[in-house]
């Protein structure tokens, strides 16, 4: 089978009637700095797309024969801002997947002043639940002082030819331990208020709006299966018949070179659960657009992160982003993507 981890999903899908769609907005929306991580979700018969705009950009040293003192990843600020604030451009896309509309959420209602460096509402995933229109994603911001990921809610409306965020929910976790990080969850498209918290073993947990509390709905410890890397979040959550529901994954390699700096190398998965959540298939690992590997290390490393897929006409819409500096949608009939699913077995 095609070597999916060198070359990439993306190459595999291109010799079977595929496409990739790069997408890029205006620098007056951007100020040319990074974009990264979409998520793709159709809305009341629109085609809408949320990207991660952030302040700065992400340059990369690695295999280069002088890397930066800093170490293979620094970030870049114009204008010499220690915050690495991130803003969320809501697009509006046509069957041709091509941007028609784009803007900034308007979160100004309800900000304050950030009591971290990490500002905003980071790689928000776009869905729906009850006619209603959110973006879930982690907050480091406003809980604390000490930057630890929060998941929160922001609910958005289109008004006055901008789109507004009109509700914010913050999401505790379950139980009474709240020092970890939180981040990743992904929604359950036809579970209202349920997301998967964990892949492996699954965990799937219910948020009360009403009363801000969350509860562990599915959990069994002894469902966990042995595997080279944590299972992580990915994309929405969808129901694909038979009771089944699938979603894509990611997982993560933090190599460090010799002076102990910090890269990146992640792969994905395919993952599809029966009706009582037990695992019934999952892909080898792959990556979007193949691997690169560090001259100087001998390690692998990419940064790529899929946050969202969509069905259209025949069609799957992956959307991924690419080295935190680019955002791409992968189109693929479902027959050639269900095709690879069943070939692809771990």
């Amino acid at each position: 089978m095609h070597d999916l981890r060198h070359h990439g999903l993306v190459q595999y899908a291109l010799k079977r009637g595929g496409s990739i769609h790069p997408i890029t907005l205006p620098k007056e929306l951007t100020g040319e700095t990074g974009i990264m991580n979409p998520s793709i979700f159709q809305y009341e018969g629109r085609i809408l797309l949320n990207i991660r705009h952030v302040n700065y950009t992400l340059y990369h040293s690695e295999g280069k024969k002088f890397p930066h003192t800093w170490g293979p990843l620094q970030y870049l600020h114009p204008e010499n801002d220690i915050s690495l604030t991130t803003y969320n451009i809501m697009t509006e896309l046509n069957g041709d997947l091509e941007v028609v509309h784009a803007g900034r959420i308007n979160t100004s209602e309800r900000d304050t002043p950030p009591t971290w460096n990490f500002i905003g509402l980071e790689d928000g995933r776009l869905f729906s639940w009850d006619k209603r229109l959110f973006l879930c994603g982690v907050r480091r911001d406003c809980y604390d002082d000490q930057g630890i990921g929060r998941m929160e809610m922001q609910e958005i409306e289109f008004i006055d030819n901008e789109w507004q965020e009109i509700g914010r929910f913050p999401i505790p976790a379950p139980g009474d331990n709240d020092t970890f990080c939180e981040k990743n969850w992904m929604p359950i498209i036809d579970m209202p208020w349920h997301f998967v918290k964990w892949c492996n073993p699954v965990e799937v947990v219910k948020f009360d709006p009403e009363e801000g509390t969350t509860t562990t709905v599915v959990l069994d410890e002894e469902k966990f299966i042995p595997m080279p890397r944590d299972l992580r979040g990915g994309t929405q959550v969808y129901p694909i018949g038979d009771g089944k529901r699938m979603t894509i994954t990611h997982e993560v390699d933090l190599n460090r070179d010799v002076f102990g700096r910090k890269d990146g190398h992640y792969n994905h998965r395919v993952i599809i659960w029966d009706e009582d959540w037990n695992l019934l298939h999952r892909t080898t690992d792959f990556h979007f657009l193949g691997t690169q590997i560090d001259p100087t290390t001998g390690l692998e490393y990419n940064i790529e992160f899929a946050t969202g897929m969509t069905f259209l006409n025949g069609n799957i819409i992956i959307a991924f982003g690419y080295q935190d500096n680019g955002t791409f949608l992968l189109k693929m009939p479902e027959t050639v993507f269900f095709d690879f699913v069943a070939r692809s077995g771990a």
